[in-house]
């Protein structure tokens, strides 16, 4: 196996997927952006609660549809799906532009946007995380994981900053707009794809019941019920980005909506480099999630206590590096270890925790930092990710050694 970090790349259907994907990346993070501030500076009047709100009605949908999105995923055409939920989505992102543009938005109108946008991405997640696994070989797969990683963070690098500008020149309404247009890449690329070369693996036979067998296959794996609580705690508490970076710039470094945009690429610098060093290596190990969560949680600490805009930049560099670290490993962790005709229920599970225990955690983390300040927000997401490390500590002090390393049970594709 070639030891080239871009080695999935040379596959003619997984290098048209990426080019679309990247430029619709470019534009789902123009409008998180533009979104938080939307809500944070013109809707209300510095409101992090409002903020959680927002998170909370746009990832709840992928804890309570997940019966059917992760069904759907290991059970329809999941390319057809994609275009589906594709095109409703910039659907959806054009018509909250419109109401902005025109002046008429509310701060109600977001959150209804935020729910339905929340419901089609519930079932857009786990059919285009499964939908890697037919675009390259299952030896490659470790590798295309962690380059569509590669490929969100650096998009998470360059909207932010192109939206903080965007919004100072020509306000939010036409962000939203742009980003409707970047699903036009996706679709196109969809259509591009060599459908005869696509590795077609194994479908789950519908049954009754089919959608509890995910769990229990989850419960009978020790290793994935681990893993999987710790990314349950450092989801919930530690993953509220936009609400930690909005409420620091605002409310504690008293920053514009550039340099707002512009703290959520130099995080991205560092979800870059975690993801490109993911892509390096053959296999997860549960050592990397220790350190991946330990570092998190000692980054999310140090920025806390950064006194200056710049130094809480840095900080952040170092906190994108443990997250994108911990958040690919388990994304591997799962999809190698797991039977292909169920990867689509575990990974809906996975992604029900990391997006769906956002509405538990960011009103929460939203209130503590009106009431307390943003600095101890920040401080909930370190104890997260120090108990994260606590729990995979246990798990490795209970089991061999060899269990560090996770072996792929899945059949390889045709």
């Amino acid at each position: 196996m070639s030891s080239s970090t871009f080695r999935s790349l040379k596959g003619y259907n997984y290098r048209v997927w990426a080019g679309g994907a990247a430029v619709s990346n470019v534009g789902t993070w123009m409008q998180r952006t533009a979104q938080d501030w939307i809500v944070l500076t013109q809707l209300t009047r510095h409101n992090a609660t409002a903020v959680g709100i927002v998170m909370a009605l746009q990832f709840g949908p992928q804890l309570l549809l997940l019966p059917l999105t992760g069904w759907a995923a290991d059970h329809l055409d999941r390319r057809k799906l994609l275009m589906v939920t594709q095109a409703t989505m910039g659907a959806l992102a054009l018509g909250l532009g419109l109401l902005t543009l025109t002046g008429l938005v509310q701060l109600w109108h977001v959150y209804v946007f935020a729910l339905l946008l929340g419901c089609v991405a519930a079932f857009d997640a786990p059919a285009r995380q499964t939908f890697v696994s037919e675009l390259v070989t299952e030896i490659d797969l470790q590798n295309a994981v962690a380059l569509n990683s590669t490929s969100f963070n650096a998009a998470r690098m360059i909207g932010p900053a192109v939206a903080g500008t965007l919004i100072a020149a020509v306000g939010t309404g036409w962000v939203f707009v742009i980003n409707a247009a970047s699903y036009v890449a996706v679709i196109g690329a969809m259509k591009m794809l060599r459908v005869h070369e696509l590795y077609l693996r194994q479908r789950a036979v519908r049954t009754r019941g089919s959608f509890l067998e995910g769990f229990r296959y989850v419960w009978r794996r020790p290793d994935l019920k681990v893993v999987l609580f710790m990314l349950f705690l450092i989801g919930t508490f530690g993953l509220n980005f936009p609400i930690f970076i909005s409420t620091m710039s605002v409310t504690v470094f008293h920053a514009g909506a550039h340099q707002y945009g512009l703290l959520s690429s130099i995080m991205a610098i560092g979800s870059v480099v975690g993801a490109l060093l993911a892509a390096r290596r053959d296999k997860p190990r549960m050592g990397v999630l220790l350190v991946g969560a330990s570092v998190f949680g000692l980054g999310c600490a140090l920025a806390a206590l950064m006194p200056g805009y710049w130094l809480f930049g840095m900080a952040l560099i170092v906190v994108g590096v443990a997250a994108q670290t911990f958040t690919t490993t388990v994304n591997s962790w799962v999809q190698l270890s797991t039977e292909p005709a169920m990867r689509g229920r575990v990974l809906a599970i996975l992604l029900a925790i990391v997006l769906g225990c956002t509405p538990l955690g960011a009103p929460l983390v939203g209130w503590v930092a009106d009431t307390f300040g943003a600095r101890w927000a920040m401080g909930v997401a370190a104890l997260s990710g120090l108990a994260a490390a606590i729990v995979g500590l246990r798990y490795l002090s209970t089991h061999h050694r060899s269990s560090q390393v996770v072996t792929s049970r899945a059949k390889p594709g045709p």
